[in-house]
């Protein structure tokens, strides 16, 4: 299913975040090497503008399968963060 096209309250930046999320793997290698030569950023930087996205009702209502999936990846990912400190 293609993204709808209400991108009118995303930055380029942001669109271009997302569109990079969506095709990551198609640039080969280490993600973190092709945020730095796509964005010319840290990973850090990126993965903090990719978080604030999955925020961002704009951001859904133009991509809400990728939003949504990205979701939760970082909700299992927070779990299982929790549940290491946990069993500490």
């Amino acid at each position: 299913m293609p993204p709808n096209d209400d991108t009118s309250e995303l930055s380029e930046l942001e669109v271009a975040v997302l569109e990079f999320e969506r095709r990551w793997w198609r640039y080969g290698g280490a993600k973190d090497h092709a945020i730095r030569e796509r964005f010319d950023m840290s990973a850090t930087s990126y993965f903090q503008i990719l978080n604030s996205l999955l925020d961002n009702p704009a951001a859904l209502a133009s991509d809400p399968m990728l939003v949504k999936r990205l979701r939760r990846i970082r909700s299992t990912r927070q779990s299982e963060r929790a549940q290491a400190r946990v069993s500490r």
